[in-house]
C-alpha cells in the first residue's frame, strides 16, 4: 500500500493522519509513505487551485509503479 501527502497539510499532518501513516509503515515491510513539500490537502486534483503539477505527476509516476509491480 502506498500514502501520500503533503508534510504541512494541515488535514493530513494536522489532524494526525501522518501520525497513523508513519504507524504503518513502521509495522510493515508492504505500506510506503510520500510525503511531498507543501500544505494543500487536494494537491492533486487538476480542476482545483491547489492543484501542484510536479506533486501530482509524481505521485502519478509512483503509483502506476506501484500498480506495475503490484497487479489487481
Amino acid at each position: 500500500m502506498q500514502v501520500h501527502g503533503m508534510d504541512a497539510d494541515p488535514i493530513f499532518a494536522g489532524e494526525g493522519d501522518l501520525d497513523a501513516a508513519r504507524a504503518l509503515v513502521e509495522s510493515t515491510t508492504t505500506a510506503e509513505l510520500f510525503l511531498y513539500p507543501g500544505d494543500p490537502h487536494y494537491f492533486a486534483d487538476s480542476s482545483l487551485p491547489s492543484y501542484d503539477a510536479a506533486a501530482a505527476a509524481l505521485l502519478r509516476h509512483r503509483t502506476l509503479a506501484f500498480l506495475a509491480i503490484h497487479p489487481g
